[in-house]
């Protein structure tokens, strides 16, 4: 096993108290071991496959199947007909917050999505009558595009806006916006990729203001009674917790959700419903996520002639450019 860090070193005793939690939260970064692949599908599963799954877990949506051995579902023919969407299960731990949510969604905004992992487990599992999926980085469009028309999204709206732009012209229309926010990426290291600087005081400062401003936008979106799940893929406490304890000071009308069946994640670091996986777990990379509710605010209908503006067209073959 590689010499840890310094910063590894550090980072695993501001987590973890018991030495037995920090040696194998150091051991699962240093010495990756390979992780089950999971799918969710997108389409009806062929009744004839007989693909050996993992024992699903109570939390589990049932539309992801883990795969049993070494698969690799990313070149089977079936993925490329587009019957599932292939994401680390530290993803589907994310998204399985969306169960917690009764009410059904008529609108939903990711503000994040490209490729598209969060905004299909929405489409799947919530169902929503319009799927908005906003991806503000220009390049990642594309491959945004392709994943939900090859998984058969077509009504979504595809949108390349600041989501200070979308706050500003849809504002309290959803009943559900996600930020699965731009990070650190420290659970990168868990899949043994190198992640430079990742540990670095000046890198987790400046994510931790762009995801207070993503989620000050995100905020605006969220009309009352709506939900807002905020998700990251990283370990540090400045991006997640201490992230979450500042949306609830500034904005007081909403509210965490307690998730009683992801109680065993509750996070030991604050008293808040925040959700963690950790990498030692051998389920995933690593995750964390956390669901609020607004209890007061406004509704408002979409801008339609916004989204007839801006969005990029889906259907009309190999279009991938806005209408404007």
């Amino acid at each position: 096993m590689p010499e840890p860090s310094k910063s590894l070193l550090k980072l695993a005793a501001k987590l973890f108290a018991v030495e037995g939690d920090r040696t194998a939260f150091i051991q699962a970064l240093t010495a990756p071991q390979p992780l089950a692949p999971s799918i969710l599908w997108t389409r009806p599963k062929p009744a004839d496959l007989d693909w050996p799954t993992l024992p699903p877990l109570s939390w589990q949506p049932s539309q992801v199947e883990r795969l049993e051995g070494d698969r690799r579902p990313g070149q089977h023919p079936l993925h490329g007909q587009g019957y599932y969407y292939c994401l680390d299960f530290s993803s589907v731990f994310a998204a399985s917050l969306l169960q917690a949510i009764a009410d059904p969604i008529e609108v939903a905004i990711d503000l994040c999505a490209a490729p598209g992992g969060k905004s299909l487990c929405t489409w799947v599992m919530r169902q929503p009558q319009r799927l908005l999926c906003n991806e503000v980085v220009r390049k990642r469009v594309k491959i945004l595009i392709a994943n939900l028309k090859r998984c058969g999204a077509m009504d979504a709206i595809v949108l390349n806006q600041d989501p200070a732009v979308l706050a500003e012209q849809l504002p309290y229309s959803a009943q559900l916006v996600l930020v699965d926010a731009p990070c650190s990426g420290q659970s990168l290291l868990a899949k043994g990729v190198d992640v430079p600087g990742c540990f670095h005081k000046v890198t987790l400062n400046r994510n931790a203001n762009r995801q207070k401003r993503i989620l000050a936008n995100a905020a605006q979106l969220v009309q009352a009674q709506g939900y807002l799940l905020y998700s990251t893929c990283t370990y540090a406490p400045q991006e997640n917790e201490q992230v979450c304890q500042w949306f609830l000071k500034r904005f007081p009308e909403f509210q965490g959700v307690s998730v009683q069946a992801m109680d065993e994640f509750q996070s030991h670091l604050t008293a808040l419903p925040c959700y963690r996986l950790w990498p030692q777990s051998g389920l995933g990379a690593g995750a964390f996520a956390m669901l609020f509710h607004r209890h007061k605010g406004s509704r408002q209908s979409l801008n339609e002639d916004f989204l007839a503006q801006w969005q990029f067209k889906l259907h009309p073959k190999n279009s991938t450019t806005s209408s404007h």
